[in-house]
């Protein structure tokens, strides 16, 4: 589904004036904390303007729940980093990604068919949340966390060569070919359960064995990006390892809790060494553009649940991403259902 969007961005410098995050370090706790959640000014500035439904008032509207919970002080809490131009193209095309730090210089046009702009800084602040996703990712395999949260990421429509649906870097695609270049891992699982099926990710892997992928989402032919039929299961090698499970507009919890058992099956077939959960918050009822109606409980049985099987597994990776989400209060509770699942769920 294309909307019209507004063509002129807020310049991205000021766009992280709606961030409560001025001094994280403060409210860091210690180094001991099993969850890290990876967020502040820096990841808030990825938006395009306070008019657009991807807007830097998102980050903002996390972080307010994320304190009034006490969150805060249950994790531990890092800045970013930006995602270096190499480890960029280990996902995406140079091509690609020369020509977004080309429009970013200019801040003129869009960087795909009308829904992405290409705001000035585009190029730095998508390098951020590819960052964001990288560092988490870093310290989980290295054993300075057990679970990791990022409000601002999981930008999956992005495909190796451009943009689309207001994702510029695919961040879950660059830590999957970083987690197999720089760790070693084989099996990797991507689950989403965001109400847009997470196109970026399926196609660059669908003929890839060892990329489990399983997603819940509001049928494509009511909804952008057109694409997450049943039949979508992966090509050749990859035939089987990809679970797609489309919805029809309305569907809610029990739609949710009848299909969810094949997720956790699927993924239990193929053993992944690291989970990957997309949460976007734009499947929860009331969201401007989507048409599901799951509530924050769904997001949180999916993050207790797949935190629940890694630790089965025996490493306990896991790994979720913001996605998407445009209704400001319901991004707020999803997501820190999610958190408060990665801090409540038992170490296996």
């Amino acid at each position: 589904m294309r909307r019209e969007l507004c063509g002129r961005c807020a310049a991205l410098a000021t766009a992280a004036r709606s961030s409560p995050c001025a001094s994280l370090a403060a409210m860091t706790a210690p180094l001991t904390a099993p969850v890290l959640v990876v967020a502040g000014e820096r990841l808030a500035r990825y938006g395009f303007g306070d008019a657009h439904p991807f807007g830097p008032d998102r980050h903002a509207a996390f972080y307010r729940e994320f304190e009034a919970r006490g969150l805060d002080a249950r994790v531990r809490i890092e800045e970013t980093r930006a995602a270096s131009v190499d480890e960029l193209r280990s996902f995406h095309t140079p091509e690609y990604v020369a020509f977004v730090q080309q429009r970013s210089a200019s801040g003129q046009g869009y960087l795909d068919g009308g829904d992405t702009p290409a705001c000035r800084g585009i190029f730095e602040s998508a390098s951020d949340v590819v960052g964001a996703t990288l560092l988490a990712t870093e310290a989980l395999m290295e054993q300075r966390a057990r679970r990791a949260f990022i409000p601002i990421a999981g930008l999956h429509h992005a495909s190796r060569s451009g943009a689309a649906g207001f994702c510029v870097f695919n961040d879950a695609g660059v830590a999957i070919e970083l987690l197999r270049s720089r760790f070693g891992l084989r099996r990797i699982a991507y689950v989403d359960i965001d109400a847009h099926h997470g196109d970026g990710v399926y196609y660059a892997f669908e003929s890839d064995p060892d990329l489990i992928f399983a997603d819940i989402h509001e049928d494509g032919r009511h909804l952008y990006p057109g694409t997450g039929g049943e039949h979508e299961t992966g090509l050749g090698a990859a035939a089987g390892t990809k679970l797609n499970i489309p919805l029809p507009p309305g569907a809610g919890d029990e739609d949710f809790r009848r299909h969810w058992p094949r997720v956790i099956a699927h993924l239990e077939r193929f053993a992944p060494e690291f989970i990957i959960l997309q949460c976007g918050a734009d499947s929860l009822g009331g969201d401007p553009i989507t048409h599901l109606n799951f509530t924050a409980a769904a997001h949180a049985q999916a993050a207790l649940e797949l935190t629940a099987l890694a630790e089965r597994l025996g490493h306990g990776r896991m790994l979720g991403l913001g996605g998407g989400g445009y209704h400001r209060p319901n991004l707020a509770a999803a997501w820190n259902g999610v958190v408060e699942a990665l801090i409540s769920a038992p170490r296996g």
